[in-house]
C-alpha cells in the first residue's frame, strides 16, 4: 500500500507539498490517512489502487478529511489548494481510520466529540451541539456508524457501534449498538445480529 500512495505523483505538481507533508507526519496520523485511502479504494477502485494524490485532486471531501487529519499545517496547504467549502469537519477527539464521505457531501457539517473507525456519511448531514455556544453538548459516535442523506444528530448523546441511521432521520437521544434507526424522531426499527 505504501508504494501505491505516491503513484503518479509527477502528474500533479500542485500537490507535491501535500506529499512532502504526508511523509513528515507522525506514524499514527499516517496510519489514519492510509486507512481512509484503503476505504476509498475499496469503494471506488478495488482493482486499481488509486494514489493519495489522485484522491486529493479529484475527491474534494477526501481533501477536507486530509486537511483535518494533518491539523494546523493544513492552513498553508489550503492556500495552494482550497478545501471544499460546503463540507466542514470539527471533531474534538478525532475520527477513527477508514472514514468515508461520498464525493458530494453538499452542506455537510461534522461537529462532534469523537467518531470511531469506519464512519460513513452522505450529503446534507449535520452533527452538532444542541445549544448555540455550548460546545460540550456534542454527540459521540462509535465504530462502524453509517449515516444516510439528510441526517441530523444533535446534543450530548452517544451512538453505539455498528449503527445505521436512515436517510432523513433526526437523532436527539442515545442509540444502542447493533441497530438500525430511522424517523423523526429517530427510533430503533431493527437490531442487527
Amino acid at each position: 500500500m505504501k508504494k501505491s500512495i505516491f503513484k503518479g505523483w509527477w502528474k500533479f505538481p500542485r500537490f507535491w507539498l501535500h506529499l512532502l507533508i504526508f511523509n513528515r507526519l507522525e506514524d499514527n496520523v499516517k496510519d489514519l490517512i492510509i486507512a481512509d485511502l484503503k476505504e476509498m479504494n475499496k469503494r471506488y477502485s478495488p482493482d486499481n489502487n488509486r494514489s493519495l494524490i489522485y484522491y486529493l485532486k479529484y475527491q474534494k471531501p477526501f481533501r477536507n478529511l486530509f486537511y483535518y487529519r494533518i491539523g494546523p499545517v493544513s492552513r498553508y496547504l489550503s492556500v495552494i489548494i482550497k478545501p471544499y467549502p460546503l463540507f466542514y469537519i470539527n471533531v474534538d477527539n478525532g475520527i477513527g481510520g477508514g472514514a468515508y464521505f461520498l464525493n458530494h457531501p453538499y452542506s455537510t457539517i461534522i461537529n462532534a466529540k469523537e467518531i470511531g473507525n469506519n464512519f460513513t456519511c452522505c450529503q446534507l448531514t449535520t452533527i452538532g451541539n444542541a445549544k448555540h455556544g455550548r460546545n460540550d453538548l456534542k454527540p459521540s459516535l462509535g465504530n462502524n456508524v453509517s449515516l444516510g442523506a439528510n441526517v441530523t444528530i444533535i446534543g450530548n448523546i452517544k451512538i453505539g457501534d455498528n449503527v445505521i441511521v436512515g436517510a432523513g432521520s433526526v437523532v436527539t437521544k442515545d442509540v444502542p449498538s447493533n441497530c438500525i434507526v430511522a424517523g423523526n424522531p429517530a427510533k430503533v426499527i431493527r437490531f442487527i445480529e
